[in-house]
């Protein structure tokens, strides 16, 4: 793919192990620095690092209050898991946020909860929710992008009868702010998540911080599966998550000049905690700044 614009950068705050406070105050300096443009939390109900016992918040309902606290910050759940929630009700949720946020929201979801994770697979047993195969998952991923659509943007009711959702007399009512519809953003990186991303996905992301040239070949077999449904690979934005050293500065700009060179336009800078002073700041004078 060839890229000309320039990149936009962001933060993700994992809601875990912190305070609530704490994440606000990185996003309320963050929402006043213009080199930040985007802001994302995770979606995980129990911890998935540090102390198991810990604190975490839900996510969505994190970024419905933060979104009253911010004015200018576009604001995402990176990446919501389609395990958790219906896709009827995620739509209504996500229209509240983006009403509640005057169309800020970039829809983030994915097949859920990275199963390989040791400690993300306790969380569908402690919360009474099934854990079904992959291939089902993505099934499920791929039939929930339309009914979300559907719900934000046509104006009657509708029945679907998929075969992981069905629906009758499903309708959304209020609409999103944005038109035609808040922009969907799917995580992930097998071949058979790619495939959903090319029909269904604005933009794209995938975690960074290791093989870059993994990263190229994934984002090449999307270009090749756009290609495939006559779409064009340059409609679907690429995104990467790069974690953030505060010790290690120049670690984290290396990774970003990677990712920029490999066509990658969409950044998201995950800040460990706990959160230094002026988190938002530093971000901008020593990874964006140098970056640009």
């Amino acid at each position: 793919m060839t890229h000309t614009s320039r990149p936009r950068f962001g933060i993700m705050t994992a809601p875990s192990q912190v305070d609530y406070h704490d994440v606000l105050r990185v996003w309320r300096e963050a929402d006043a620095i213009a080199e930040i443009e985007h802001a994302w939390l995770f979606d995980h109900l129990m911890p998935i690092f540090g102390d198991p016992d810990g604190p975490v918040y839900e996510g969505w309902t994190l970024l419905s209050a933060l979104a009253a606290h911010t004015r200018r910050l576009r604001i995402g759940v990176l990446v919501t898991s389609n395990r958790f929630r219906p896709p009827a009700m995620l739509a209504k949720i996500a229209t509240t946020v983006d009403i509640v946020s005057g169309g800020r929201l970039d829809l983030g979801i994915g097949v859920g909860s990275r199963p390989g994770h040791p400690l993300a697979r306790r969380e569908y047993e402690a919360h009474g929710l099934p854990f079904h195969d992959s291939a089902h998952a993505v099934a499920s991923l791929a039939e929930a992008c339309t009914v979300i659509r559907r719900l934000w943007t046509e104006s009657e009711p509708f029945d679907f009868h998929g075969t992981h959702h069905r629906l009758t007399g499903a309708f959304g009512n209020p609409k999103p702010v944005q038109r035609p519809h808040p922009p969907i953003l799917i995580g992930g990186r097998s071949s058979a998540t790619l495939r959903v991303v090319a029909e269904h996905a604005d933009l794209w992301n995938i975690p960074g911080g290791g093989d870059i040239g993994d990263i190229i070949g994934r984002s090449a077999l999307l270009d090749r599966y756009c290609t495939e449904i006559g779409r064009d690979p340059a409609a679907v934005i690429r995104s990467i998550h790069l974690p953030v050293s505060y010790d290690r500065p120049a670690s984290t700009r290396d990774a970003i000049g990677e990712a920029v060179d490999a066509g990658f336009r969409h950044i998201v800078l995950g800040l460990p905690s706990p959160y230094p002073a002026e988190a938002a700041r530093w971000v901008a004078d020593e990874l964006i700044s140098p970056s640009a």
